[in-house]
């Protein structure tokens, strides 16, 4: 768009200079001539900083601020950001492995218990994955045992899987604190640069502090943002976890009914 209008400015203002020919003296053209001439530089010369701008993209952009900032902090902030993703990313994709149809698992449970006995509920367990179904398979490896023996082993098998479901996420939040603290303590000694500068020069010159107090500026940045993506990351972890453990204990309590209707039949 900006192109466009700059080649409607010059076409009219050739036109203008083409009409004022026809009427003026020659000094008057020469003058019309240089201006125009003048005007088409200063657009071609607007045309290729913004092609230049264009071509330098975001990736670029992000790369030259990375190692403006200083590669002694700038590496531990994206050494937190990588072993953070990694952690988070592992996580994720053991949540979702280990996620079932708690309601379809149960019934299957409960239709195997009534035609085949415990044995048969058992191998429906193990051939389902996911914490729900050991949890199952754990209080119907204690079936032959009393009631409450029974829901002892699923609350403390239960217990061991909320650990699994929990490891290595210490980590990310962990890096959740670490990056932002690393970018202010970046802010911090690009500013005492700043001020040994000054001290150095007698001379309180922008150009001193300049580089300082932009090292300081772009290590919170990258920091924070570090933190915010991993943030993400740990809010979906948790929400993931909870709603595994929720139907951990709901099916905690569906599987002692199951055993108890079992035992009654019996």
């Amino acid at each position: 768009m900006k192109r466009l209008f700059s080649i409607l400015v010059v076409a009219a203002m050739v036109m203008i200079g083409a009409n004022v020919a026809n009427a003026a003296p020659v000094s008057t053209m020469t003058v019309s001539n240089s201006v125009e001439a003048q005007v088409i530089s200063t657009l071609i010369q607007d045309d290729d900083g913004e092609g230049a701008t264009e071509q330098r993209g975001f990736h670029q952009e992000l790369k030259q601020r990375f190692i403006e900032g200083g590669p002694a902090f700038m590496g531990v902030v994206l050494l937190c950001l990588i072993l953070g993703l990694a952690i988070a990313i592992e996580r994720i994709i053991y949540l979702n492995l280990s996620t079932t149809n708690n309601k379809k698992l149960a019934q299957e449970v409960q239709d195997a218990l009534n035609e085949g006995g415990i044995e048969a509920a058992k191998e429906v367990c193990r051939n389902t994955r996911g914490p729900v179904a050991s949890i199952y398979y754990q209080g119907l490896s204690r079936s032959t045992e009393s009631i409450e023996e029974a829901e002892k082993a699923v609350v403390a098998y239960g217990g061991v899987q909320m650990g699994n479901l929990e490891r290595n996420v210490s980590w990310v939040s962990l890096f959740i604190a670490l990056a932002p603290m690393l970018g202010f303590m970046g802010t911090v000694i690009g500013m005492i640069l700043a001020f040994d500068r000054i001290e150095a020069a007698g001379d309180m010159n922008p150009a001193l502090v300049a580089g300082g107090i932009k090292v300081a500026l772009l290590t919170t940045v990258f920091g924070l943002v570090v933190a915010m993506i991993l943030q993400i990351f740990y809010n979906y972890i948790v929400a993931k976890i909870d709603s595994i453990v929720n139907g951990m204990e709901d099916a905690s309590i569906t599987l002692i009914d199951m055993l108890v209707d079992y035992k009654n039949k019996q």
